[in-house]
């Protein structure tokens, strides 16, 4: 098991992930034929998300002690920004939209329940906790993407063609790997807490599957 907590994790979670990697707003993106108004919502909810990840980040790296792993963490944060936020400032024009008007909407329902799950978890949680609550995040894009590669050659609509493959990239690839590469490193010490850090792997899990769900239902707040 040593090195492979994070394979463990995914493996437990397999129930999940097989419903995130066949839910209709993934699919339809990947062929192309998504109503462009959910993809427009869903820009709009995730670079919300974005933004609350890059905070998780800080609250991560600020509770370690080695130095290393604290820059490590915050490397890993400005990859991300350089990547899928940089992302989505150039998709923003062509869905009409204007980083102030992005940043005054209002996260939805299940956006805000996620967010505060991240920050609660990194917050008062260990490190680690934190790195394996925002995991699933980042890893699951990446296999989301494999998953539908063969489906972007036939997609008519360029700015999911564009969207979708950031997540292919060399770069994305390498985000996903130096994060697991971090908690794997840990991976015998972090075993005897293992039960408690499937279920922070599992929510975040289940909070990806629910994010797509959202946005494909165009969530909006009752009141």
């Amino acid at each position: 098991m040593n090195n492979q907590i994070t394979k463990l994790l995914r493996d437990r979670a397999e129930d999940i992930w097989n419903k995130i990697l066949n839910h209709p707003f993934v699919t339809e993106l990947f062929t192309g034929s998504l109503p462009l108004d959910k993809f427009r919502f869903y820009v709009i909810q995730d670079y919300n998300y974005l933004v609350t990840l890059t905070k998780c980040h800080a609250l991560i790296a600020s509770k370690f002690e080695d130095p290393v792993i604290m820059r490590k963490v915050l490397e890993l944060a400005l990859a991300d920004v350089t990547t899928e936020l940089e992302n989505y400032n150039k998709l923003l024009n062509t869905l009409g939209l204007s980083i102030n008007e992005v940043i005054k909407s209002r996260p939805s329902p299940t956006n805000t329940a996620y967010m505060n799950f991240l920050l609660t978890t990194c917050t008062l949680g260990s490190p680690y906790e934190g790195l394996v609550a925002i995991l699933p995040c980042y890893w699951t894009y990446l296999e989301i993407a494999k998953h539908h590669a063969n489906k972007l050659e036939r997609n008519p609509v360029k700015a999911y063609r564009d969207w979708a493959s950031v997540y292919l990239t060399p770069e994305y690839v390498g985000i996903v790997d130096e994060l697991r590469a971090v908690i794997d490193k840990a991976g015998d010490y972090l075993m005897r807490d293992f039960d408690k850090l499937l279920s922070i792997f599992r929510q975040a899990s289940i909070y990806e599957y629910l994010f797509w769900d959202m946005a494909y239902r165009q969530e909006q707040w009752v009141l």
